[in-house]
């Protein structure tokens, strides 16, 4: 298989933002396929691909799913948490100064007297150890990191909402289908019974038939569990209270199921490198990992600190501004003698950047897998649908024909009611078929992008 090496486009970005040192990255890249294993799908619209259902009630649900998911809420909560944390990492490049100041009385036998006395200390880190720029990259990774998290947020929300509305869509259709099946059986069961009353049939015949009426019928609670179900779920990603979402009706018949029709490309397995927020943000783990790498070496290396400070007062009230004194001066701290231990944290350090690099990897391959799979899907239920089509129509006419032989006397009940089970299978074998097939479609676009194209909302505040 063809492939093509795609290192670390992410990390490239965050190290183009931040003026410090490079990281330590691993020399090793992604060898991604430069195509999918199975064919893909037509490409047609460029806008959000759950747009190609053409559902105006999917595309009302996503945007407010997307706008008041509490997940993404949390999500993005985050990113400002990690902003914020970067920014305090980067304060520490610069010099600190604190003030002081202190009033009081002394009492002595000369009588009593106020004190009064105040300074400014500062302090400056010049980085000769390189642990501060080390901080700001691991801080400016996390911060990426949860950016990227959030973005796959979308993603996961989008094709969470996408799914539990064909789900609900689904019963719906169920919903139609059973009764659609319960009439066949009814008109089967008052033939049964007027033959029965007639002397023509048994009453054997007349229970098997109220037998497979009842059986159908029964499936009307588990219906209603699903429809619960998935209507719950979407008051849930929406961001409401279970049981007071209210889904509006569709222009379309309620009983179907959306059809995907072409969206937009999804184009090459190198693209989840570039575009899905969780393999970004496994990726820039790598750069988090690298800078603790170079936290850890900072230890073995010498650190120089200037300290300063201005004192104003000779301590007593009346001679506040009698007396100004500054000090500057140099503390240089040298790692000499540890046990070992300062190199060991390094080399704990070491090993999680190789955690790290293996974690990215397998979350690109787990991506990978899941477009695939969704490829093999849509392929094989468009191929499905076409038998189960073609088993529909071939069960209609035998019942058609069962019916009329039954009734001329040259057909018993049980090849009836086998019919018309073949038929009610077929036709939820179609049915559960075309929403898979929607199914399939928005796991393909699950797996190959997010739901705003992977980018991240802004530049990394260095």
């Amino acid at each position: 298989m063809t492939v093509a090496r795609i290192a670390f486009p992410a990390c490239a970005m965050l190290l183009a933002g931040c003026a410090t040192t490079a990281v330590e990255m691993p020399e090793a890249a992604i060898a991604a396929p430069v195509t999918y294993a199975a064919d893909l799908p037509a490409a047609g619209l460029d806008e959000a691909w759950w747009q190609a259902f053409s559902d105006p009630v999917l595309d009302t649900l996503i945007a407010r799913g997307l706008s008041a998911n509490l997940e993404i809420s949390a999500a993005s909560d985050r990113v400002l948490a990690a902003a914020a944390l970067l920014r305090a990492e980067q304060g520490d490049r610069l010099p600190t100064i604190d003030g002081s100041a202190q009033i009081g009385v002394e009492r002595d036998n000369d009588g009593t007297r106020g004190t009064a006395g105040g300074g400014l200390l500062g302090r400056f880190d010049l980085d000769l150890s390189g642990r501060l720029g080390a901080e700001v990259r691991l801080a400016a990774a996390r911060y990426a990191e949860a950016d990227y998290l959030r973005s796959d947020q979308r993603r996961l929300v989008a094709a969470a909402i996408a799914a539990q509305y064909v789900e609900y869509r689904r019963t719906g259709a169920q919903l139609a289908l059973l009764e659609e099946s319960t009439e066949l059986q009814r008109q089967t069961l008052r033939i049964v019974t007027l033959r029965f009353e007639a002397g023509l049939s048994a009453n054997l015949d007349v229970r098997r038939a109220a037998a497979d009426l009842a059986q159908t019928q029964a499936r009307l609670g588990l219906i209603e569990v699903a429809r619960a179900e998935s209507k719950h779920a979407l008051a849930v990603l929406l961001g409401e209270t279970p049981g007071t979402l209210s889904i509006p009706a569709t222009v379309d018949d309620e009983s179907a199921i959306p059809h995907y029709g072409a969206g937009p490309a999804i184009g090459g397995p190198a693209n989840l490198l570039r575009r899905r927020g969780d393999v970004l943000a496994a990726e820039v783990r790598l750069a988090a990992a690298a800078a603790q790498v170079g936290i850890e070496q900072a230890d073995l290396r010498p650190s120089l600190v200037v300290p300063g400070s201005i004192l104003i007062g000779d301590g007593s009230l009346d001679g506040l501004f009698s007396s100004f004194l500054a000090t500057l001066g140099a503390a240089l701290d040298l790692p000499l003698f540890d046990g070992g231990r300062r190199r060991a944290e390094v080399e704990a350090a070491r090993a999680e950047l190789e955690v790290s690099e293996a974690e990215y990897r397998q979350t690109f391959l787990l991506a990978l897998a899941e477009a695939e799979n969704a490829l093999v899907a849509i392929s094989a239920y468009r191929q499905r649908s076409e038998a189960l089509a073609e088993a529909t129509e071939q069960s209609e006419t035998a019942l058609s024909q069962s019916n009329a032989l039954y009734r001329e006397g040259l057909a018993s009940l049980f090849d009836v009611l086998d019919a018309q089970r073949q038929l009610i299978a077929s036709r939820q074998s179609l049915l559960d078929n075309r929403a898979d097939l929607a199914i399939a479609f928005i796991a393909l676009h699950s797996a190959a992008a997010s739901a705003d194209g992977g980018e991240m909302s802004g530049p990394i505040p260095m």
